[in-house]
């Protein structure tokens, strides 16, 4: 069924942005990457609307003909026949072309089937002819958003709102597209109400999380993101950008543990595997650094995405020079070097090793003592008397 869908948006990639700028790699930290847009999904469409009840709770026509057809057309419309619906409530709109809710279930038909053009038609021509209907003014949003219009939808959302002010989708789509049109503050003021009005709706959290973000506001943003993570524990996601902010409002030890939740949920996530080597490096961590980046660069390149690829390969060659070095300088400081008493005994060695070696007494000779060495004895002058 199509209320148990979810119609995604048309840019619901997920990019990335620098948080922290870097001019070369040789400065001591490195920034890590956030996603830059997220998980722009939009509320699908009300579909059981006011008139979908049995004909005899609510008449529509006091032609019983007319009446009969609408019927038909709420009948089939319950049990998914759109191609029966659609004729059935064409063949009332013959005989009573003024029939507000047949034109409001002929725009559901033709938003179900992605006729975006007579669904726009239909809506219009429905609160033409009764401009109290909440919910069609929530399905002329939603259509409009989908053709790229995005100040009709705007209004159209804004409109519904006024008729049912707790209408969470219309809160949570008119925080999508004020997101879309730039206007920050205007999109976190709609998640907010959309959260306010149902705390375990888990897109708003995450949406209004990376609006708060985006405007500059941690610590608000770190506290939605806790939000998400209660409500749905496994949400990688959620752990990666919230290690972001961790990252960069200087807790290594919890961006860590954060980073580490996400690509356990999603082995695959390279971002996380990537922040996560960034934020190890900056903590002096290079082998577990490495290992990260290394798990990065592999899902990387089965992405196919060159450009983070190739840097990431740029950072294991750095983080393998920065290894290299550390093993050299601990192998130097492993070597002992000479004490003062050492470099005597190697002193006293060398100096007998150089001093003129003594000539062997002649045989029989007396030996000469040391004084007869240095002075030579002094004999009596016998030419004195």
């Amino acid at each position: 069924m199509y209320k148990q869908q979810q119609i995604k948006q048309w840019f619901c990639g997920l990019s990335s942005i620098t948080c922290q700028h870097i001019s070369d790699w040789q400065k001591p930290h490195l920034g890590v990457l956030c996603a830059a847009s997220a998980f722009l999904v939009l509320a699908a469409p009300v579909v059981n609307l006011p008139g979908s009840k049995l004909l005899a709770q609510t008449p529509i026509s006091r032609d019983l003909e007319t009446a009969s057809f609408y019927q038909q057309g709420v009948t089939r419309y319950n049990r998914s026949d759109w191609q029966g619906a659609e004729n059935a409530f064409r063949q009332a709109l013959q005989r009573e072309p003024n029939l507000a809710m047949a034109r409001a279930y002929l725009g559901n038909i033709y938003l179900m089937q992605n006729r975006l053009d007579v669904a726009v038609q239909e809506y219009g021509e429905a609160i033409r002819l009764n401009p109290n209907l909440g919910e069609t003014y929530y399905n002329l949003g939603l259509a409009l958003q989908q053709q790229g219009k995005k100040e009709g939808a705007i209004t159209a959302y804004r409109q519904a709102l006024v008729i049912d002010p707790r209408r969470v989708e219309a809160y949570y789509n008119l925080g999508l597209v004020l997101y879309e049109q730039g206007l920050l503050q205007e999109a976190i003021a709609a998640y907010q109400d959309a959260v306010n009005l149902e705390p375990s709706k888990i897109n708003a959290h995450h949406n209004l999380a990376i609006a708060l973000q985006q405007t500059g506001k941690m610590e608000e943003a770190i506290v939605a993101y806790r939000e998400v993570l209660k409500l749905d524990p496994k949400n990688a996601a959620a752990y990666s950008s919230l290690g972001s902010l961790m990252a960069m409002q200087g807790r290594p030890e919890e961006a860590i543990a954060a980073y580490t939740q996400a690509v356990r949920q999603d082995p695959k996530n390279a971002l996380a595997y990537y922040n996560l080597g960034i934020t190890l490096y900056n903590q002096g961590e290079l082998q577990k650094a490495s290992n990260a980046f290394k798990r990065a660069q592999e899902e990387y390149s089965q992405q196919g995405n060159l450009e983070q690829t190739e840097k990431t390969e740029q950072l294991m060659q750095q983080v393998a020079q920065k290894i290299e070095e550390q093993k050299l300088q601990q192998r130097q400081a492993s070597t002992p070097k000479p004490t003062d008493n050492s470099t005597n005994n190697l002193l006293e060695k060398l100096t007998q090793l150089t001093a003129p070696k003594e000539q062997p007494a002649n045989s029989g000779a007396v030996p000469v003592s040391d004084e007869q060495k240095q002075f030579p004895p002094i004999f009596p002058n016998t030419n004195s008397r």
